[in-house]
């Protein structure tokens, strides 16, 4: 998908929003509020590896977008001019600086996360322009934290009765076959993992070995049956 395209709609006409003669625009990612206190922060170098990295963007891609908001607006609204002078300047690169709290990190609630401006003054539009993408970190954040707080849950009952060392393995993902994407069961597969050892949804295991590097198996599972190989013996 073209990568210019990877916005909400509104963001095409911010550019013509801001105040004259703007050099920089400084944005921040927190958690405002939630059932818990704190939140465990993941998943950003998945994204900034996907879609930040390297060349995003070509003269094609420009050309493309500006039509696609003929079409969709029905009038003249995409910055074509300054996605063309970006490319010439920056040849498809994004200056921009990106910046995060350590991934894993359990950060109290109405903290900063994330934080992202422009490194160029001439484009100080393209800040915002990227919060589509970004905001996308709720979901492996909110995996991670929710994880987070079950495993404190069991950890307890656990210390109550006896055996605390199986705890790694008391909460199992087994949910590759019940999100809505491919994408979606890797990202949240890899957040899981990041309290847990037990996990079927091997798309989360190959994500932590693809995009973190992962060293060691990440997550661990038993040969089982299923419906099917029981049923086969009438």
């Amino acid at each position: 998908m073209n990568f210019l395209l990877r916005t909400d709609s509104y963001k095409f006409t911010h550019w013509k929003q801001y105040p004259p003669n703007t050099t920089g625009i400084y944005s921040y990612l927190e958690s405002r509020g939630g059932m818990f206190p704190n939140t465990v922060f993941f998943g950003l170098q998945y994204y900034l590896k996907t879609y930040f990295e390297g060349p995003r963007f070509t003269p094609a891609d420009i050309a493309q977008a500006d039509e696609f908001c003929r079409q969709h607006f029905g009038s003249d609204l995409f910055n074509r001019d300054g996605w063309t002078r970006l490319y010439e300047k920056h040849h498809g690169l994004l200056p921009v600086r990106i910046r995060a709290v350590p991934e894993g990190t359990v950060v109290p609630l109405q903290n900063v996360l994330v934080t992202i401006e422009n490194t160029d003054p001439e484009f100080p539009w393209l800040t915002n322009y990227l919060e589509t993408l970004l905001l996308k970190l709720w979901y492996p954040t909110t995996v991670a934290t929710l994880s987070r707080e079950i495993k404190k849950i069991i950890g307890g009952f656990l210390e109550r009765t006896g055996e605390p060392s199986l705890l790694p393995f008391k909460l199992h993902d087994f949910g590759y076959r019940g999100v809505s994407s491919e994408e979606t069961a890797a990202i949240g597969g890899a957040a899981h993992l990041i309290n847990f050892l037990g996990s079927d949804t091997v798309a989360g295991i190959v994500l932590l070995q693809d995009y973190y590097r992962a060293k060691t198996m990440p997550g661990f599972s038993i040969p089982a049956s299923e419906h099917s190989t029981f049923t086969a013996w009438g």
